[in-house]
């Protein structure tokens, strides 16, 4: 109790310090004419307000300055902020009747901010004005319109407010709900300020509910957050007086009953002293203390007259039904406008009708005159078009002749390029056959007359022109099933494949391959694979194939150039792999003897080949640039003649 005591001597201090004469701050008045709009002027005053939004002294300061200033927004913004300043000591009448004009004003100019806190204005005097079910009406007006614009803080205090209307209407278990809500709400967004009001409420309603343990709880963290408004405090501690009472505890309840007359007395709040006055009196009466009793009843009586009288209760009635008088007119108006607008419309629709009648009948007369000329027309077109359908059926078969044409003399190339390639092993086949049929006979003549010697040497001579037989027989299977491969598309599944392995594992396996062949061949195998590229979607068995054939031709390459004898020459095949904007890259160079410039154009097509015969068909290439066609890539060659060559795919990612 003696710590409660300390914080309300420093806060009745406080409270009892006369405002001083105040001047509109430069910095303010700055940032106030710096923005346009209604709603952007009001934000920058009730953010000059702050906590003590519709103050006295600030408020009448800044009133005198607008209305100097002929600023009619200015002027409607703290005027509704005084309004709900007033609505505290009771003053209901006036603030109704203010606040409808403000809010006529604020939908007119499409000021929506403005509107929320005229809603706030005067769902606050209805509630002053005991009018309960009009006053939640009008705060949830205000709760949609701070939904709307995303005003978190007024939504909190919106939530708090339709707490209280339902703890003055008698409802508790609805007022409960809300106020837990604007509670909840408070931790959540850490607006410790407000936490005073929400409590607060949540105490009242338990109080409503005659459950004192629990409102006493809620009221004792209140003590934390006492604030320098003075009608949060009164209502506070009017709380404390009538939770002590419903417990019996007589002189901390007539202690803070004290306290609210003080602080409601000095600050004009009527509506607070009037609840002490008639607790007061309950208590007295229940302590069968007469003279206190008839002494609170007294006051109280004299309190309620001067806020509730009949003649008040008359003008907040005629105000709302004046009210509802100039929104029907208004609407009145609106109609009558709307049909006046429909009345204009019907009105340009008939000339506009009348009009288009005239000029259709005129253009029909034109209309007939036009057909005949059409008719004349179409049958010209119609001689027109049967003579182009008969050029356009000559003109497809012609066409047909010249495709056909086209396929026949591609056709001729392709099979003059297969006999040309398959027709030397074939003569190599026929020579040494026809030869070796000589040997036979040449043989069995020898072997006839016992000369063994010769026959064996014969025996060998034949035994070698087999040899060359397998040999070129070999070579035309080879040629053979080259076009095969070159002819059959792959029916293999694209899939996800690291293509650094894939390089790196064929560049091994051409590599021991050709030693194999070639025991003394050596080489220096380098590799420059970009570790960011990843997996990409290929045919791994066809790019496989591809990067076979590339790495081959360049350990092939670099082995003729060994063979030259150069001293300092030492032979290297480099893959690299690199990723561009959209593709990647796949690099196999070498420094052999290159690619003369006059037959790079021609090493993809198919049998051309720079190997001597019988050591290529040349029909690799060909076959690599198909399969890279094919995964939407392309093939590109840099060489230099001597100095080595490269060969680039690049695979689209």
């Amino acid at each position: 109790m003696k710590t409660s005591s300390v914080c309300t001597l420093v806060l009745l201090f406080l409270l009892s310090m006369g405002a001083v004469g105040q001047t509109v701050p430069e910095d303010f008045l700055k940032k106030y004419n710096s923005v346009n709009t209604s709603a952007d002027k009001g934000k920058c005053l009730l953010e000059y307000f702050g906590d003590e939004i519709g103050l006295d002294t600030t408020a009448q300061t800044l009133l005198s300055y607008f209305i100097s200033q002929n600023d009619p927004i200015g002027v409607d913004y703290v005027r509704v902020f005084i309004n709900l300043r007033q609505n505290t000591t009771g003053e209901f009448t006036n603030s109704l009747k203010v606040a409808f004009e403000i809010l006529s004003r604020f939908e007119e100019r499409r000021d929506r901010f403005g509107e929320m806190w005229s809603f706030a204005a005067l769902a606050n005097s209805y509630a002053t004005a005991k009018n309960y079910d009009t006053a939640i009406v009008f705060y949830r007006r205000e709760l949609a319109l701070a939904k709307a614009l995303n005003e978190k803080g007024r939504y909190l205090n919106v939530i708090n407010d339709i707490g209280y209307a339902y703890y003055q209407a008698k409802k508790p278990d609805s007022g409960i709900v809300y106020a837990k809500e604007a509670v909840k709400l408070s931790y959540q967004n850490k607006y410790t300020s407000f936490l005073l009001y929400a409590l607060s409420t949540l105490g009242e309603n338990y109080i409503e509910k005659r459950e004192y343990d629990s409102a006493l709880l809620v009221l004792r963290e209140c003590r934390q957050y006492l604030s320098t408004d003075t009608f949060a405090v009164a209502g506070i501690f009017n709380d404390f007086a009538e939770c002590f009472m419903g417990i019996n505890k007589n002189d901390s309840a007539f202690y803070y009953a004290n306290l609210v007359i003080a602080i409601a007395s000095r600050n004009h709040l009527k509506p607070e002293l009037l609840r002490c006055y008639e607790n007061l009196y309950r208590f007295f009466d229940k302590l069968n203390i007469i003279d206190s009793s008839s002494k609170y009843f007294r006051l109280a009586t004299i309190t309620k007259d001067s806020l509730y009288s009949i003649e008040k209760f008359r003008l907040a009635q005629e105000i709302t039904f004046g009210e509802q008088l100039r929104r029907k007119e208004e609407i009145q108006k609106k109609i009558a406008l709307q049909n006046r607008l429909r009345f204009y419309l019907l009105l340009a629709g008939i000339i506009f009708f009348l009009t288009l009648a005239a000029f259709l009948y005129r253009n029909n007369l034109h209309k007939k005159k036009a057909n005949e000329l059409l008719q004349r027309q179409k049958e010209e077109i119609e001689i027109q078009r049967d003579r182009v359908n008969q050029a356009i059926q000559e003109l497809k078969s012609a066409q047909a002749q010249l495709i056909q044409s086209e396929k026949m003399a591609s056709l001729g190339e392709l099979t003059a390029g297969i006999a040309h390639e398959i027709q030397n092993p074939l003569n190599f086949v026929n020579n040494f056959s026809e030869v070796s049929n000589e040997l036979i006979g040449e043989m069995k003549q020898e072997l006839a007359i016992g000369n063994t010697q010769q026959a064996n040497d014969i025996a060998d001579d034949l035994k070698q022109n087999l040899e060359k037989i397998n040999h070129h027989g070999r070579r035309a299977d080879a040629i053979v099933k080259g076009m095969l491969q070159h002819s059959v598309r792959s029916s293999g599944q694209r899939e996800l494949t690291d293509i650094n392995v894939l390089a790196g594992e064929y560049l091994r396996l051409a590599y021991h391959g050709f030693r194999a062949k070639d025991k003394n061949f050596t080489a220096q195998i380098k590799t420059d694979f970009d570790a960011s590229i990843g997996k990409i979607n290929i045919v791994p068995q066809d790019i496989g194939r591809v990067l076979l054939n590339l790495i081959n031709n360049a350990f092939y390459a670099v082995s003729e150039k060994r063979k030259l004898g150069a001293a300092s020459y030492e032979p290297r095949v480099t893959a690299g792999t690199k990723r561009a904007n959209n593709y990647i890259e796949i690099r196999i160079e070498d420094n052999g003897n290159g690619i003369p410039q006059k037959i790079v154009d021609k090493i993809f097509q198919p049998f051309f080949t720079t190997k001597p015969t019988g050591q290529g068909t040349g029909l690799g290439l060909s076959l690599a640039y198909d399969i890279v066609k094919a995964h939407g890539g392309e093939i590109k060659v840099n060489a230099n003649e001597r100095e080595g060559s490269e060969m680039i795919i690049q695979l689209p990612v």
